[in-house]
This record gives structure tokens, C-alpha cells and sequence, in this order.
């Protein structure tokens, strides 16, 4: 019986050792924003700016029309950032009172 459970026990352990092998040897960046591809250090280059990216947005009144609209990173994060503002705001307003929920 005790033959059998260390068979089983010298089992586990070589198995433990084989899968956790790969990821040990692993090497993390010490940049989060640093890649690691099969143990090369590769940087991640920071997004241009001025590089045009198009989306599709959806039309308001249409369920099947959408438009595309091509701007500049920085028109598109400052799109975002003035529609989060603005939501912010609006919650800021509507404040909190004993009969309504935040």
C-alpha cells in the first residue's frame, strides 16, 4: 500500500515539475508595458497621436444605419474624456436622497 501511494506521490510531483517548468523559465519584463515573445524583450511602442483611426458608429435613429468616422487618436481620447465629463457631471447633479438610489 505504501509502494502505491508513493508511486502516486513521485507522479504528482514530476507532473507539477513539468508544468510549472515552462513558466518559471519565463522571464517578466520589468516594464508593464515591455512584452515578453518567446523570451525576447520586445517595447511596446506608445500609439502615435496623429495616426488616423476610423470606427463605425451606429446612427441614433436607425437601428441599421451606421457611419464612418475617421480622427486623430488624440480627437478620439478627447471625445472620450469630454463624454465621461460629462457623464460624471450628470451623476454629480443628480445626487442622492433618502427615497432615490445613488
Amino acid at each position: 500500500m505504501n509502494s502505491k501511494l508513493s508511486y502516486a506521490t513521485a507522479a504528482a510531483l514530476s507532473f507539477a515539475a513539468v508544468i510549472s517548468g515552462p513558466a518559471a523559465a519565463q522571464t517578466k519584463p520589468a516594464n508593464p508595458s515591455d512584452v515578453v515573445v518567446q523570451g525576447e524583450l520586445l517595447k511596446k511602442q506608445a500609439p502615435n497621436a496623429n495616426e488616423v483611426v476610423c470606427e463605425k458608429e451606429q446612427d441614433p435613429s436607425s437601428r441599421l444605419v451606421s457611419h464612418r468616422v475617421c480622427k486623430t487618436r488624440a480627437e478620439w481620447a478627447e471625445q472620450r474624456r469630454l463624454q465621461q465629463q460629462e457623464v460624471y457631471q450628470i451623476q454629480i447633479q443628480r445626487g442622492c436622497n433618502g427615497t432615490q438610489g445613488c
